[in-house]
């Protein structure tokens, strides 16, 4: 495993595990170069930070911000070794009562933010033939529930996006891991989260029972976020990182009944599908 110094690109490092894990970074000796939306909390980190790293302000749905934040994350660090994909936020609700502006924006932050970040640091990554990528997904990228759908949608996206680029660039000497919390004790129940009640009695005991769980929960996570950034600051050091790494004791739990369960379902309509194929 290394140990030498690493240089970090990160988003979302305002609160959170963005934060939980700049702040480790920087106790460790290594690097970062740390977005955020607010010119003040960007001030506060570049003092902070002092000569390990920079604050930048960049919104990751502006590509514009975004390219410019890459370049200059390049220009202070000389390069760029870790690129975390962590900005995002839960919209949360039933699937018809969540409006169209409201699926885009999370879309706008939850996938193609991660994607104006991919398109600005690939070509830094591929001229050297090294880095590695970290999305910040989650459990619901892998696993779905009722009032979760379209933060789920974002995460799957996400997930997908992910698994098809570790077979782009790992030729390259590219690597790539999905990162999948469950309950974690961070804002993203709380004020981070765009919740909007159900109003639809018929949905009440599924999308109404679990949001009030979700809620209630918020603070009693029993991730700690502390944690999950120690074992990201030792996942990026490893020779050979997973692709799929769920954080979390529900998050292992969730990923091992999702796929036992997809398993069992393929083994009882794979005789129907098979049949769908022209005959030999």
């Amino acid at each position: 495993m290394s140990t030498s110094p690493k240089n970090w690109f990160i988003t979302g490092v305002s609160t959170g595990f963005g934060a939980a894990l700049a702040e480790l970074l920087l106790r460790n000796g290594d690097h970062v170069a740390a977005t955020f939306r607010q010119q003040q909390q960007a001030e506060e980190f570049t003092q902070k930070a002092g000569a390990q790293g920079r604050g930048l302000v960049c919104d990751v749905t502006n590509e514009a911000q975004v390219k410019q934040a890459v370049a200059d994350a390049i220009h202070t660090l000389g390069h760029i070794d870790v690129v975390v994909n962590n900005a995002g936020y839960g919209s949360l609700g039933s699937i018809e009562e969540i409006d169209a502006a409201e699926v885009q924006r999370q879309f706008d932050v939850n996938v193609f933010g991660p994607l104006h970040v991919l398109r600005a640091v690939l070509p830094h990554l591929r001229q050297r033939r090294s880095g590695h990528v970290l999305n910040i997904t989650s459990i619901g990228g892998l696993k779905t529930f009722p009032g979760v759908g379209v933060y789920n949608a974002s995460k799957f996206a996400l997930e997908a996006i992910g698994e098809s680029l570790a077979q782009q660039v790992g030729p390259l000497g590219i690597k790539v891991t999905n990162i999948e919390p469950s309950g974690f004790r961070t804002d993203w129940a709380g004020r981070s989260a765009n919740i909007v009640t159900t109003g639809i009695d018929d949905y009440q005991a599924t999308v109404g029972e679990n949001l009030k769980g979700i809620q209630g929960y918020s603070g009693r996570q029993p991730g700690d976020p502390q944690r999950a950034a120690q074992i990201m600051f030792d996942l990026v050091r490893q020779e050979n990182p997973p692709l799929h790494l769920p954080l979390g004791k529900a998050a292992v739990k969730g990923a091992r009944e999702k796929f036992a369960g997809l398993v069992k379902e393929l083994e009882s309509v794979a005789e129907i599908g098979d049949s769908a194929d022209f005959s030999e």
